[in-house]
């Protein structure tokens, strides 16, 4: 017993009554944003890639997409309900999926989920998601409204 709790890969079974729990939904949810290559730079010592660094990929990825809706200048305003679910490990390719999810008058909400492309195996995993909410800004800086879909800019 204590040599297979040493190596869990020897138990083929037991990865995959993990991964239900951690990864309920099959395809990720929203539009392809943004992907990178997890790095050696962006690990800890136990080759696990840091959470900001993943925090950060999904934020440029929403705000690439708060930016196209915003049709200007935006920013981070608030990141809420942020679960980590699995690790990223170098090697792997994460993928960021953005879905808008309200518009107010001056702020996006958004979900975005992050997808590791698992080096070795090749193998799609949802490794985390939260709601990141975004404001349009003017050239000075200030709240500026949402423009409707059908306004030119």
């Amino acid at each position: 017993m204590a040599e297979t709790e040493a190596h869990p890969e020897i138990q083929p079974e037991a990865q995959p009554e993990a991964q239900p729990e951690a990864q309920p939904e099959a395809q990720p949810r929203g539009e392809l944003a943004i992907r990178a290559l997890a790095m050696p730079a962006d690990a800890n010592p136990s080759g696990d890639i840091f959470g900001g660094w993943v925090l950060s990929q999904m934020d440029i990825a929403g705000g690439l997409m708060a930016r196209e809706r915003a049709r200007g200048r935006v920013a981070t305003v608030a990141i809420t309900a942020m679960t980590f679910h699995l690790p990223v490990h170098v090697g792997d390719v994460l993928c960021a999926y953005v879905e808008i999810e309200k518009i107010g008058r001056t702020s996006i909400a958004t979900w975005i989920e992050a997808w590791a492309l698992r080096g070795k195996s090749g193998e799609r995993v949802r490794v985390t998601g939260g709601q990141f909410v975004y404001v349009a800004l003017d050239e000075d800086g200030r709240p500026r409204p949402v423009p409707d879909r059908e306004e030119t800019r």
